[in-house]
């Protein structure tokens, strides 16, 4: 499972929330992403300022620093640039319904694992050790989606091969590059979807 927008509330609300909070344009900042991430959020270069705080490579306030100064540009006004990630993460709400849909998953028998790349982030760790047997975050690592290394790190850790293994994650292109290497991908876009993609998947009942 992936965390921001899977066991969250869908990322993009989230985000919109902030960029209000912060007098932002929501296209300006669509329009950074796009200068960084690529045109398919995957395909970037591995200097890249997302790429670097995703893998642990720069500290949260350098990109800060350089995504308030790109928005400040964008917007002709001041962006704050300390805090900016918290202020953005604090308008993430936990989506429970998935929640409970891991732990009825996880004590139906079926090993469990947390896959994320992070931005810095304190991650709301209450609960995980009943959910998840293995935990990879991707600044912890110093690897992050969509390379192959940190999907193959968490199939060692979760000691489960790639063919018996369902990836779920609201970027088409991470569950692209997991369904590259042999793992059944789920692109979630809502819960009740994805609950019956899995049930079918595992023939396990998974909705309350």
């Amino acid at each position: 499972m992936d965390w921001g927008g899977v066991l969250t509330e869908p990322l993009d609300a989230a985000i919109r929330a902030w960029a209000d909070l912060d007098g932002v344009d929501f296209e300006h900042y669509l329009g950074v992403m796009g200068s960084w991430l690529g045109p398919h959020q995957g395909e970037l270069a591995r200097d890249n300022p997302v790429a670097a705080l995703e893998r642990g490579e720069i500290e949260v306030p350098h990109f800060e620093e350089q995504l308030a100064r790109r928005l400040s540009e964008a917007s002709g006004h001041q962006v704050p640039s300390a805090g900016l990630l918290q202020r953005m993460f604090d308008q993430f709400e936990h989506a429970p319904a998935m929640s409970a849909l891991v732990l009825r998953a996880h004590r139906a028998g079926l090993r469990t694992g947390l896959l994320s790349n992070s931005w810095g982030n304190e991650y709301p760790r209450e609960g995980w050790d009943e959910m998840f047997d293995a935990i990879v975050i991707s600044g912890e690592v110093g690897m992050r989606k969509p390379e192959p290394d940190i999907f193959t790190h968490m199939l060692s850790r979760l000691g489960v091969p790639a063919e018996q293994t369902v990836f779920v994650d609201d970027l088409a292109h991470n569950v692209a590059a997991a369904a590259a290497l042999g793992i059944i991908g789920v692109h979630h876009t809502a819960y009740d979807t994805t609950a019956a993609e899995l049930e079918e998947l595992f023939g396990v009942h998974l909705r309350d």
